[in-house]
């Protein structure tokens, strides 16, 4: 136990904090959910155009997870990039850039369902279309879906929310490759040590592979490239305005 205290109290706070919010919001979205409370619904993000959708998810879904692999591998990350930005920038500058990353995550995110809405409603008749987005919801919440494919795919697109802090920790390992470029990194698998630069340079690369040849995978993978891209302009920002203290 003394160690277990001894590893967290050397955490800096803001990724202290937002380690036991989103533990937190766990706890309480398993509580809730036996008073038949779906609080991944209500505060996950939801499509603009979704019955669902409220302004405030645009937050609060960085805060919620899937499940327990889910929120262990995003705080994992978070704690061994994210102390290492906290301890160089200070709080202030963390917090900021944490949320930046994670709010252009979001951006992103919608902007990628906006195109997809746009590619199926096309193909679709205005009929369709209309009963998807007044019916479709209650067909959803009752564990059903409409037959045909392009009713179905739009009424996935409304209604299946996105949650998780991945784009503002995609954010934070750009960050730390940016800052830290040749620290080597030792993957799990296959166990061979990578440097930094190369390892997040990786992952974007596969990110947004992914992300254009799995469109309809439950990954949000435009979300955790919007987190590198918006953490990768922020640093930029940063690095032009104060090149003499930023590096």
């Amino acid at each position: 136990m003394q160690n277990y205290r001894s590893l967290f109290g050397n955490t800096p706070p803001v990724v202290k904090n937002l380690i036991i919010i989103n533990a937190l919001m766990l706890l309480f979205t398993y509580g809730l959910s036996m008073s038949n409370i779906d609080l991944i619904s209500l505060l996950g993000l939801h499509f603009i155009k979704s019955q669902a959708f409220q302004p405030y998810q645009i937050v609060t879904h960085l805060f919620m997870h899937g499940g327990l692999m889910h929120l262990f591998f995003n705080m994992f990350a978070l704690w061994m990039f994210g102390r290492v930005l906290e301890n160089l920038w200070g709080p202030k500058r963390f917090f900021i850039f944490y949320f930046v990353c994670g709010l252009g995550a979001a951006f992103l995110h919608l902007l990628v369902e906006g195109i997809q809405y746009e590619s199926l409603t096309s193909k679709m008749s205005p009929d369709q279309i209309n009963i998807v987005l007044q019916q479709g919801a209650d067909l959803w919440s009752q564990g059903k879906n409409y037959t045909d494919s392009m009713m179905g795919s739009l009424n996935q697109l409304l209604n299946i929310p996105t949650v998780g802090a991945s784009g503002a920790i995609f954010g934070v390992l750009l960050g730390f490759g940016m800052l830290f470029p040749n620290t080597e990194l030792m993957l799990l698998f296959p166990p061979i040590p990578i440097k930094a630069k190369y390892f997040v340079i990786g992952y974007g690369a596969l990110e947004l592979y992914l992300g254009l040849s799995q469109s309809g995978s439950d990954i949000a993978h435009f979300a955790h490239l919007g987190g590198m891209l918006f953490g990768f302009l922020m640093i930029k920002y940063w690095n032009k305005k104060d090149r003499k203290n930023f590096y």
